[in-house]
Protein backbone atom coordinates (compact mmCIF):
# COMPACT_ATOMS: atom_id res chain seq x y z
CA UNK A 1 0.00 0.00 0.00
CA UNK A 2 1.30 3.64 -1.06
CA UNK A 3 2.81 5.35 1.88
CA UNK A 4 0.77 8.47 3.31
CA UNK A 5 2.36 10.35 5.90
CA UNK A 6 1.80 10.51 9.04
CA UNK A 7 -1.44 8.01 8.92
CA UNK A 8 -0.89 5.85 11.33
CA UNK A 9 -3.73 4.24 13.60
CA UNK A 10 -4.09 6.13 16.20
CA UNK A 11 -3.75 2.46 18.76
CA UNK A 12 -0.35 2.57 17.30
CA UNK A 13 0.79 5.77 17.37
CA UNK A 14 -0.18 5.80 20.99
CA UNK A 15 1.30 2.95 21.73
CA UNK A 16 4.86 3.45 19.75
CA UNK A 17 4.70 7.42 21.68
CA UNK A 18 4.06 5.46 24.71
CA UNK A 19 7.26 3.44 24.29
CA UNK A 20 9.56 6.15 23.47
CA UNK A 21 8.20 8.50 26.17
CA UNK A 22 7.72 6.28 29.36
CA UNK A 23 11.06 5.26 30.49
CA UNK A 24 11.82 8.70 29.74
CA UNK A 25 9.31 10.41 31.90
CA UNK A 26 9.59 7.89 34.80
CA UNK A 27 12.87 8.60 35.06
CA UNK A 28 12.82 12.40 34.98
CA UNK A 29 9.84 11.98 37.10
CA UNK A 30 11.75 9.66 39.45
CA UNK A 31 14.75 11.71 40.05
CA UNK A 32 12.26 15.21 40.55
CA UNK A 33 10.61 12.81 43.43
CA UNK A 34 14.22 12.11 45.21
CA UNK A 35 14.78 15.89 44.57
CA UNK A 36 11.70 17.12 46.52
CA UNK A 37 12.95 15.03 49.36
CA UNK A 38 16.15 16.92 49.03
CA UNK A 39 16.21 19.92 51.92
CA UNK A 40 13.09 18.80 53.05
CA UNK A 41 14.15 20.21 56.64
CA UNK A 42 14.08 24.04 58.07
CA UNK A 43 16.49 23.32 60.03
CA UNK A 44 18.50 22.96 57.34
CA UNK A 45 17.29 26.21 55.42
CA UNK A 46 17.89 27.94 58.82
CA UNK A 47 21.20 26.70 58.94
CA UNK A 48 21.50 27.32 54.74
CA UNK A 49 20.90 30.97 55.98
CA UNK A 50 23.33 31.18 58.78
CA UNK A 51 26.27 30.64 56.53
CA UNK A 52 29.16 32.68 56.21
CA UNK A 53 29.15 34.95 53.17
CA UNK A 54 25.94 33.36 51.94
CA UNK A 55 24.18 36.85 50.60
CA UNK A 56 27.05 37.32 48.92
CA UNK A 57 27.11 34.38 47.05
CA UNK A 58 23.65 34.93 46.32
CA UNK A 59 24.41 38.13 44.77
CA UNK A 60 27.31 37.06 42.37
CA UNK A 61 25.43 34.52 41.26
CA UNK A 62 22.90 37.48 40.28
CA UNK A 63 25.64 39.24 39.03
CA UNK A 64 27.39 36.95 37.06
CA UNK A 65 24.66 35.06 35.32
CA UNK A 66 22.26 37.85 34.59
CA UNK A 67 24.66 40.30 33.08
CA UNK A 68 26.28 37.28 31.49
CA UNK A 69 22.93 36.53 29.40
CA UNK A 70 21.87 39.28 28.99
CA UNK A 71 25.32 40.40 27.21
CA UNK A 72 25.32 37.51 25.25
CA UNK A 73 21.35 37.91 24.24
CA UNK A 74 21.98 41.76 23.32
CA UNK A 75 25.27 40.52 21.37
CA UNK A 76 23.59 37.77 19.32
CA UNK A 77 20.42 39.84 18.65
CA UNK A 78 22.85 42.50 16.94
CA UNK A 79 25.39 39.82 15.36
CA UNK A 80 22.38 38.18 13.51
CA UNK A 81 21.48 41.41 12.65
CA UNK A 82 24.48 42.28 11.02
CA UNK A 83 24.23 39.23 9.07
CA UNK A 84 20.67 38.46 8.16
CA UNK A 85 20.34 38.29 4.20
CA UNK A 86 24.12 38.47 3.62
CA UNK A 87 26.25 36.27 2.32
CA UNK A 88 29.21 35.90 5.41
CA UNK A 89 25.90 34.66 7.28
CA UNK A 90 26.48 31.31 5.61
CA UNK A 91 30.21 31.90 6.48
CA UNK A 92 29.15 32.53 10.67
CA UNK A 93 26.53 29.39 10.50
CA UNK A 94 29.74 27.38 9.21
CA UNK A 95 32.08 28.39 12.10
CA UNK A 96 29.78 27.44 14.83
CA UNK A 97 30.45 24.05 14.68
CA UNK A 98 34.14 24.74 15.69
CA UNK A 99 32.60 27.05 18.38
CA UNK A 100 30.74 24.70 20.08
CA UNK A 101 33.29 22.12 19.84
CA UNK A 102 34.81 24.02 22.88
CA UNK A 103 33.67 22.51 26.48
CA UNK A 104 32.90 25.83 28.77
CA UNK A 105 35.75 23.94 30.67
CA UNK A 106 38.20 24.11 28.70
CA UNK A 107 37.61 27.23 27.13
CA UNK A 108 37.56 28.51 30.78
CA UNK A 109 40.97 26.95 31.28
CA UNK A 110 42.42 28.48 28.17
CA UNK A 111 40.64 32.11 28.89
CA UNK A 112 42.40 31.70 32.58
CA UNK A 113 45.89 30.99 30.59
CA UNK A 114 45.89 33.95 28.88
CA UNK A 115 44.53 36.55 31.24
CA UNK A 116 46.51 35.25 34.53
CA UNK A 117 48.99 37.26 35.80
CA UNK A 118 51.49 35.17 34.34
CA UNK A 119 49.50 34.80 31.16
CA UNK A 120 49.66 35.17 27.50
CA UNK A 121 48.73 38.68 27.02
CA UNK A 122 50.90 40.13 29.76
CA UNK A 123 53.70 38.45 28.34
CA UNK A 124 53.11 39.68 24.99
CA UNK A 125 52.98 43.17 26.30
CA UNK A 126 55.72 42.98 28.86
CA UNK A 127 58.37 44.57 29.68
CA UNK A 128 58.25 46.85 27.13
CA UNK A 129 54.61 48.59 27.42
CA UNK A 130 54.13 47.66 31.71
CA UNK A 131 57.47 47.59 32.79
CA UNK A 132 56.77 44.08 34.46
CA UNK A 133 60.03 41.94 35.31
CA UNK A 134 57.51 39.67 37.43
CA UNK A 135 53.88 38.57 37.34
CA UNK A 136 51.68 41.55 38.82
CA UNK A 137 50.15 40.50 42.00
CA UNK A 138 46.72 41.23 40.32
CA UNK A 139 43.56 39.09 40.42
CA UNK A 140 42.82 39.17 36.68
CA UNK A 141 41.58 35.57 36.71
CA UNK A 142 39.11 34.81 39.46
CA UNK A 143 38.71 38.14 40.28
CA UNK A 144 36.52 39.31 43.02
CA UNK A 145 34.03 41.09 40.60
CA UNK A 146 33.21 37.78 38.76
CA UNK A 147 33.94 39.63 35.54
CA UNK A 148 36.29 36.51 33.95
CA UNK A 149 33.34 34.35 34.51
CA UNK A 150 30.84 36.57 33.00
CA UNK A 151 33.34 36.83 29.82
CA UNK A 152 34.19 33.15 29.67
CA UNK A 153 30.09 32.72 29.82
CA UNK A 154 29.45 35.32 27.00
CA UNK A 155 32.10 33.56 24.63
CA UNK A 156 30.30 30.68 25.22
CA UNK A 157 26.72 31.33 25.37
CA UNK A 158 26.80 33.45 21.95
CA UNK A 159 27.61 30.68 19.38
CA UNK A 160 24.74 28.54 21.19
CA UNK A 161 22.40 31.12 21.00
CA UNK A 162 23.65 31.49 17.61
CA UNK A 163 23.14 27.98 16.71
CA UNK A 164 19.54 28.19 17.56
CA UNK A 165 18.78 30.97 15.69
CA UNK A 166 20.82 29.50 12.66
CA UNK A 167 18.08 26.03 13.15
CA UNK A 168 15.27 28.44 13.08
CA UNK A 169 16.43 30.57 10.18
CA UNK A 170 17.69 27.73 7.79
CA UNK A 171 14.21 25.90 8.07
CA UNK A 172 12.59 26.18 4.43
CA UNK A 173 9.34 27.63 5.52
CA UNK A 174 10.29 30.09 8.21
CA UNK A 175 13.73 31.73 7.19
CA UNK A 176 12.92 32.17 3.57
CA UNK A 177 9.62 33.31 4.20
CA UNK A 178 10.87 35.91 6.70
CA UNK A 179 13.85 36.96 3.90
CA UNK A 180 10.87 38.04 1.61
CA UNK A 181 9.08 39.96 4.66
CA UNK A 182 12.50 41.89 4.89
CA UNK A 183 12.93 42.16 1.69
CA UNK A 184 8.90 43.75 1.32
CA UNK A 185 9.91 46.17 4.50
CA UNK A 186 12.85 47.29 1.90
CA UNK A 187 10.31 48.21 -0.73
CA UNK A 188 8.09 50.53 1.68
CA UNK A 189 11.46 52.61 2.33
CA UNK A 190 12.82 50.96 5.46
CA UNK A 191 16.33 49.53 5.49
CA UNK A 192 17.67 46.07 5.62
CA UNK A 193 18.51 46.83 9.01
CA UNK A 194 15.12 47.99 10.19
CA UNK A 195 13.27 45.41 8.50
CA UNK A 196 15.04 42.75 10.64
CA UNK A 197 14.26 44.66 14.18
CA UNK A 198 10.92 45.72 12.93
CA UNK A 199 9.97 41.89 10.97
CA UNK A 200 12.44 39.22 11.58
CA UNK A 201 13.42 39.56 15.20
CA UNK A 202 10.29 40.36 16.92
CA UNK A 203 9.09 36.78 15.12
CA UNK A 204 12.52 34.82 15.70
CA UNK A 205 13.12 35.93 19.30
CA UNK A 206 9.66 34.17 20.45
CA UNK A 207 11.35 30.69 18.95
CA UNK A 208 14.29 31.70 21.03
CA UNK A 209 12.89 31.69 24.70
CA UNK A 210 13.99 27.53 25.96
CA UNK A 211 17.59 28.54 24.32
CA UNK A 212 17.69 31.93 26.19
CA UNK A 213 16.16 30.18 29.43
CA UNK A 214 18.76 27.69 29.29
CA UNK A 215 21.61 29.93 29.16
CA UNK A 216 20.18 31.79 31.78
CA UNK A 217 19.91 28.28 33.91
CA UNK A 218 23.29 27.48 32.97
CA UNK A 219 24.87 30.94 33.53
CA UNK A 220 23.55 30.87 37.25
CA UNK A 221 24.01 27.53 38.52
CA UNK A 222 27.58 26.62 36.28
CA UNK A 223 29.82 24.58 38.44
CA UNK A 224 32.55 23.20 36.32
CA UNK A 225 33.52 26.53 34.75
CA UNK A 226 33.36 28.39 38.01
CA UNK A 227 35.94 26.01 40.19
CA UNK A 228 38.35 27.51 37.23
CA UNK A 229 37.80 30.90 36.04
CA UNK A 230 35.09 32.17 38.62
CA UNK A 231 35.48 34.01 42.29
CA UNK A 232 36.75 32.31 44.85
CA UNK A 233 36.31 35.00 47.42
CA UNK A 234 32.66 35.01 47.11
CA UNK A 235 32.35 32.19 45.41
CA UNK A 236 29.05 31.86 43.18
CA UNK A 237 26.04 30.03 45.27
CA UNK A 238 26.69 27.05 43.07
CA UNK A 239 30.06 26.25 43.71
CA UNK A 240 28.88 26.50 47.35
CA UNK A 241 26.43 23.84 46.96
CA UNK A 242 28.75 21.74 45.10
CA UNK A 243 31.40 21.95 48.13
CA UNK A 244 29.12 21.11 51.16
CA UNK A 245 27.44 18.32 48.52
CA UNK A 246 31.10 17.04 48.78
CA UNK A 247 31.38 17.00 52.52
CA UNK A 248 31.37 13.41 54.47
CA UNK A 249 28.58 14.75 56.82
CA UNK A 250 24.83 14.02 55.85
CA UNK A 251 23.70 17.43 57.72
CA UNK A 252 26.09 19.53 55.26
CA UNK A 253 24.65 17.72 52.19
CA UNK A 254 21.51 18.86 53.33
CA UNK A 255 22.59 22.46 53.68
CA UNK A 256 24.12 22.06 49.48
CA UNK A 257 20.78 19.74 48.64
CA UNK A 258 18.69 23.15 50.33
CA UNK A 259 21.31 25.80 48.44
CA UNK A 260 20.53 23.45 45.14
CA UNK A 261 16.61 24.46 45.74
CA UNK A 262 17.44 28.51 46.62
CA UNK A 263 19.41 28.09 43.01
CA UNK A 264 16.10 26.75 41.72
CA UNK A 265 14.44 29.34 43.09
CA UNK A 266 16.84 32.20 41.77
CA UNK A 267 16.44 30.34 38.48
CA UNK A 268 12.76 30.41 38.24
CA UNK A 269 12.72 34.41 39.61
CA UNK A 270 15.18 35.59 37.14
CA UNK A 271 13.51 33.53 34.10
CA UNK A 272 10.40 34.91 34.79
CA UNK A 273 11.65 38.43 35.34
CA UNK A 274 13.71 37.94 31.73
CA UNK A 275 10.28 36.60 29.89
CA UNK A 276 8.59 39.23 30.83
CA UNK A 277 11.44 42.26 29.73
CA UNK A 278 11.99 40.77 26.47
CA UNK A 279 8.62 38.97 25.64
CA UNK A 280 5.72 40.29 27.27
CA UNK A 281 6.80 44.16 27.48
CA UNK A 282 8.39 44.87 24.33
CA UNK A 283 8.29 48.62 25.14
CA UNK A 284 10.61 47.86 27.69
CA UNK A 285 12.92 46.53 24.63
CA UNK A 286 12.62 50.03 23.21
CA UNK A 287 15.99 51.52 24.64
CA UNK A 288 17.83 48.28 23.76
CA UNK A 289 17.01 47.71 20.08
CA UNK A 290 16.94 51.96 19.33
CA UNK A 291 20.82 51.75 19.11
CA UNK A 292 20.68 49.27 16.54
CA UNK A 293 17.51 50.36 14.01
CA UNK A 294 18.36 54.24 14.35
CA UNK A 295 21.37 55.79 12.19
CA UNK A 296 21.88 56.97 8.22
CA UNK A 297 20.53 55.31 5.42
CA UNK A 298 22.75 54.49 2.27
CA UNK A 299 25.17 52.24 0.83
CA UNK A 300 27.55 54.05 3.21
CA UNK A 301 25.77 52.87 6.95
CA UNK A 302 25.32 49.89 5.46
CA UNK A 303 28.98 49.32 4.55
CA UNK A 304 29.58 50.32 7.70
CA UNK A 305 27.30 48.02 9.87
CA UNK A 306 28.34 45.19 7.58
CA UNK A 307 32.32 45.88 8.27
CA UNK A 308 31.33 46.43 12.15
CA UNK A 309 29.66 43.07 12.69
CA UNK A 310 32.27 41.42 10.98
CA UNK A 311 34.81 42.48 12.15
CA UNK A 312 33.69 41.70 15.83
CA UNK A 313 32.64 38.25 14.75
CA UNK A 314 36.15 37.78 13.42
CA UNK A 315 37.66 39.02 16.92
CA UNK A 316 35.07 36.73 18.46
CA UNK A 317 36.75 33.78 16.33
CA UNK A 318 39.94 34.83 16.91
CA UNK A 319 39.57 35.08 21.14
CA UNK A 320 38.82 31.27 20.61
CA UNK A 321 41.90 30.53 18.03
CA UNK A 322 44.06 32.24 21.02
CA UNK A 323 42.42 29.92 24.04
CA UNK A 324 43.50 27.14 21.85
CA UNK A 325 46.48 28.42 20.61
CA UNK A 326 47.60 29.06 24.61
CA UNK A 327 46.02 25.60 25.42
CA UNK A 328 48.17 24.03 22.83
CA UNK A 329 51.52 26.03 23.42
CA UNK A 330 50.78 24.96 27.61
CA UNK A 331 50.29 21.36 26.67
CA UNK A 332 53.90 21.08 25.91
CA UNK A 333 55.82 23.52 27.68
CA UNK A 334 58.61 22.93 29.69
CA UNK A 335 60.40 25.94 31.82
CA UNK A 336 58.06 29.15 30.74
CA UNK A 337 59.76 32.10 33.11
CA UNK A 338 57.59 35.50 33.06
CA UNK A 339 57.56 37.46 30.51
CA UNK A 340 59.00 34.93 28.02
CA UNK A 341 56.61 34.83 25.46
CA UNK A 342 57.39 31.65 24.31
CA UNK A 343 58.68 28.75 26.73
CA UNK A 344 62.44 27.72 26.92
CA UNK A 345 61.98 24.24 26.69
CA UNK A 346 59.33 22.36 25.37
CA UNK A 347 58.54 18.54 26.85
CA UNK A 348 55.89 15.91 26.11
CA UNK A 349 55.75 15.03 29.18
CA UNK A 350 51.95 16.17 30.02
CA UNK A 351 51.07 14.34 26.75
CA UNK A 352 52.60 11.04 28.02
CA UNK A 353 50.36 10.90 30.91
CA UNK A 354 47.15 11.55 29.23
CA UNK A 355 47.89 8.70 27.20
CA UNK A 356 49.32 6.67 29.98
CA UNK A 357 45.07 7.27 30.86
CA UNK A 358 43.73 6.17 27.55
CA UNK A 359 41.15 4.58 29.67
CA UNK A 360 39.43 8.03 30.36
CA UNK A 361 39.88 9.16 26.95
CA UNK A 362 38.62 5.67 25.24
CA UNK A 363 35.41 6.03 28.28
CA UNK A 364 34.75 9.98 27.29
CA UNK A 365 34.56 8.38 23.31
CA UNK A 366 32.54 5.47 24.43
CA UNK A 367 30.06 7.49 26.76
CA UNK A 368 29.49 10.20 23.94
CA UNK A 369 29.47 8.01 20.91
CA UNK A 370 27.23 5.98 22.24
CA UNK A 371 24.86 9.21 24.28
CA UNK A 372 24.44 11.00 20.88
CA UNK A 373 23.96 7.93 18.95
CA UNK A 374 20.61 6.50 21.46
CA UNK A 375 19.90 9.95 21.42
CA UNK A 376 19.30 10.97 18.15
CA UNK A 377 17.93 7.79 17.12
CA UNK A 378 14.68 8.78 19.88
CA UNK A 379 14.49 12.04 18.68
CA UNK A 380 14.35 10.65 15.58
CA UNK A 381 11.41 8.11 16.23
CA UNK A 382 9.74 10.59 18.53
CA UNK A 383 9.78 13.46 15.82
CA UNK A 384 8.70 11.16 13.36
CA UNK A 385 5.67 9.61 15.51
CA UNK A 386 4.39 11.62 18.48
CA UNK A 387 1.53 13.83 18.46
CA UNK A 388 2.05 17.46 18.60
CA UNK A 389 0.45 17.27 21.90
CA UNK A 390 2.24 14.84 23.27
CA UNK A 391 5.65 16.47 21.77
CA UNK A 392 4.87 19.48 23.88
CA UNK A 393 4.65 18.06 27.17
CA UNK A 394 7.55 16.08 27.02
CA UNK A 395 9.53 18.88 25.75
CA UNK A 396 8.45 20.52 29.18
CA UNK A 397 9.56 17.74 30.93
CA UNK A 398 12.97 17.51 29.20
CA UNK A 399 13.98 20.80 29.53
CA UNK A 400 13.49 20.91 32.93
CA UNK A 401 17.02 19.07 33.31
CA UNK A 402 18.35 22.52 31.68
CA UNK A 403 16.67 24.52 33.89
CA UNK A 404 16.71 23.23 37.21
CA UNK A 405 20.43 23.90 38.48
CA UNK A 406 22.77 20.80 37.80
CA UNK A 407 24.00 20.41 41.75
CA UNK A 408 20.12 19.66 42.66
CA UNK A 409 19.78 18.05 39.43
CA UNK A 410 22.84 15.41 40.34
CA UNK A 411 21.19 14.78 43.81
CA UNK A 412 18.11 13.55 42.47
CA UNK A 413 20.12 11.26 39.67
CA UNK A 414 22.88 9.87 42.28
CA UNK A 415 19.84 9.08 44.28
CA UNK A 416 18.02 7.30 42.13
CA UNK A 417 21.05 5.67 40.70
CA UNK A 418 21.91 4.42 44.10
CA UNK A 419 18.61 2.72 44.33
CA UNK A 420 19.06 1.16 41.25
CA UNK A 421 22.52 -0.18 42.21
CA UNK A 422 24.01 2.12 38.83
CA UNK A 423 26.47 3.98 41.05
CA UNK A 424 29.94 3.24 39.55
CA UNK A 425 28.47 1.37 36.52
CA UNK A 426 29.04 2.11 32.99
CA UNK A 427 25.30 2.14 32.50
CA UNK A 428 24.24 4.16 35.12
CA UNK A 429 26.59 7.39 33.51
CA UNK A 430 25.62 6.42 30.19
CA UNK A 431 22.24 6.62 30.80
CA UNK A 432 22.77 10.13 33.11
CA UNK A 433 24.46 11.39 29.55
CA UNK A 434 21.59 10.26 27.57
CA UNK A 435 19.23 12.32 29.52
CA UNK A 436 21.62 15.62 28.97
CA UNK A 437 22.17 15.22 25.32
CA UNK A 438 18.22 14.52 24.72
CA UNK A 439 17.09 18.20 24.98
CA UNK A 440 19.75 19.42 23.22
CA UNK A 441 18.93 16.69 20.42
CA UNK A 442 15.96 17.82 20.14
CA UNK A 443 16.55 21.35 20.17
CA UNK A 444 18.60 21.23 17.08
CA UNK A 445 16.77 18.95 15.09
CA UNK A 446 12.89 19.80 15.67
CA UNK A 447 13.53 22.77 13.27
CA UNK A 448 14.41 20.78 10.27
CA UNK A 449 12.53 17.81 10.81
CA UNK A 450 9.69 19.45 12.05
CA UNK A 451 10.06 22.21 8.70
CA UNK A 452 10.59 19.53 6.71
CA UNK A 453 8.79 20.07 3.08
CA UNK A 454 5.58 17.34 3.21
CA UNK A 455 4.84 17.83 -0.48
CA UNK A 456 8.23 15.11 -0.76
CA UNK A 457 6.05 13.10 1.24
CA UNK A 458 2.60 13.05 -1.57
CA UNK A 459 5.12 12.58 -4.42
CA UNK A 460 6.39 9.87 -2.81
CA UNK A 461 2.92 8.25 -2.08
CA UNK A 462 2.16 8.84 -5.81
CA UNK A 463 4.77 6.98 -6.78
CA UNK A 464 3.61 3.75 -4.62
CA UNK A 465 6.63 3.90 -2.53
CA UNK A 466 6.14 2.49 1.27
CA UNK A 467 7.05 4.74 4.38
CA UNK A 468 10.47 3.58 5.04
CA UNK A 469 11.05 3.84 1.36
CA UNK A 470 10.23 7.70 1.67
CA UNK A 471 12.56 7.93 4.91
CA UNK A 472 15.72 5.95 3.65
CA UNK A 473 15.63 7.40 -0.05
CA UNK A 474 13.92 10.80 0.68
CA UNK A 475 13.41 12.68 4.18
CA UNK A 476 16.69 11.25 5.63
CA UNK A 477 19.12 12.10 3.09
CA UNK A 478 17.84 15.46 2.53
CA UNK A 479 18.11 16.00 6.14
CA UNK A 480 21.43 14.17 6.46
CA UNK A 481 23.58 17.40 7.31
CA UNK A 482 20.97 18.09 9.97
CA UNK A 483 21.10 14.81 11.58
CA UNK A 484 25.12 15.25 11.66
CA UNK A 485 25.19 18.42 13.44
CA UNK A 486 22.53 17.00 15.57
CA UNK A 487 24.94 13.50 16.36
CA UNK A 488 28.00 15.90 16.73
CA UNK A 489 25.82 18.30 19.30
CA UNK A 490 24.94 15.29 21.61
CA UNK A 491 28.68 14.04 20.83
CA UNK A 492 29.75 17.93 22.62
CA UNK A 493 27.02 18.28 25.25
CA UNK A 494 28.13 14.27 26.70
CA UNK A 495 31.77 14.85 26.95
CA UNK A 496 31.45 18.32 28.79
CA UNK A 497 29.87 16.53 31.29
CA UNK A 498 31.07 16.85 34.90
CA UNK A 499 28.56 16.63 37.91
CA UNK A 500 26.61 13.66 36.51
CA UNK A 501 29.72 11.84 35.59
CA UNK A 502 31.20 12.71 38.72
CA UNK A 503 28.53 12.12 40.99
CA UNK A 504 26.37 8.92 39.26
CA UNK A 505 30.29 7.62 38.40
CA UNK A 506 31.27 8.08 41.72
CA UNK A 507 34.93 8.01 40.78
CA UNK A 508 35.02 4.94 39.20
CA UNK A 509 33.85 6.52 35.76
CA UNK A 510 37.00 8.95 34.58
CA UNK A 511 36.45 10.80 31.26
CA UNK A 512 38.81 14.00 30.22
CA UNK A 513 35.81 16.68 31.50
CA UNK A 514 36.22 15.02 35.22
CA UNK A 515 40.27 14.88 34.74
CA UNK A 516 40.37 18.48 33.57
CA UNK A 517 38.06 19.59 36.31
CA UNK A 518 40.02 17.70 39.28
CA UNK A 519 43.68 18.69 37.64
CA UNK A 520 42.77 22.70 37.24
CA UNK A 521 43.16 22.90 41.45
CA UNK A 522 46.70 21.60 41.28
CA UNK A 523 49.87 23.15 40.38
CA UNK A 524 50.35 20.74 36.65
CA UNK A 525 49.52 23.38 34.24
CA UNK A 526 50.89 21.77 31.38
CA UNK A 527 48.97 18.49 32.19
CA UNK A 528 45.85 20.71 32.58
CA UNK A 529 46.48 22.09 29.44
CA UNK A 530 46.69 19.00 27.88
CA UNK A 531 43.36 17.20 29.03
CA UNK A 532 41.27 20.47 28.25
CA UNK A 533 43.03 20.51 24.66
CA UNK A 534 42.06 16.60 24.38
CA UNK A 535 39.01 18.02 25.67
CA UNK A 536 37.89 20.33 22.80
CA UNK A 537 40.00 17.69 20.15
CA UNK A 538 37.22 14.97 20.78
CA UNK A 539 34.01 17.20 19.86
CA UNK A 540 36.02 18.84 17.16
CA UNK A 541 37.04 15.75 14.66
CA UNK A 542 33.41 14.78 15.33
CA UNK A 543 32.05 18.35 14.01
CA UNK A 544 34.95 18.38 11.00
CA UNK A 545 33.49 14.79 10.29
CA UNK A 546 30.08 15.90 10.30
CA UNK A 547 30.40 18.88 8.01
CA UNK A 548 32.61 16.55 6.06
CA UNK A 549 29.90 13.59 5.25
CA UNK A 550 27.17 16.42 5.49
CA UNK A 551 28.11 18.71 2.57
CA UNK A 552 26.17 18.41 -0.41
CA UNK A 553 26.55 16.32 -3.45
CA UNK A 554 27.70 17.26 -6.51
CA UNK A 555 27.39 15.33 -9.96
CA UNK A 556 29.70 15.10 -12.65
CA UNK A 557 27.69 16.02 -16.19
Amino acid sequence: MAFMPRHYGLTKESLVSSLLALPIAIFIIAVLAYIMQAGASLYVWNELFKAPNIGNAIGMTLWTGLVSTLLAWGLTAWLISQAFGKPWWAVLVRRLGFLLAVPHAAFAVGMVFLIAPSGWILRAISPWLTGFEQPPQIASSQDAYGLGLIAMLVFKEVPFLLWAAATQLQRDDIGTRWLRESQAAQTLGYSSHQAFWHIVWPQLKIRLLWPLLAVLAYGLTVVDAALIAGPSNPATLSVRAWQWLQDSEASTNAVGAAAGWLLSGIVGLCAILIWLWIYRKPSLMSAFTSAFISGKRGKEAALRRFSCGYVIWSLFLLGYVAVLAVLAVGSISGVWPFPQFIPSNFSFAAWISVASSSKSVAMTVALAFLSSVLGLVWAIAWLEIAPSSWDSALRKLLYLSLLLPGVLWVVGLHRLALDLHLTGSFIGVLLVHVIAVLPYTLISLSPAYLGFDTRYAHISATLGKGRWQYLLRVKWPLLRQSLLATFAVGFAVSVAQFLPTLYVGEGQIVTVTTEAVTLSSGGQRSLVAAFAWLQWLLPAVIFALAAWLGRPRRFAN
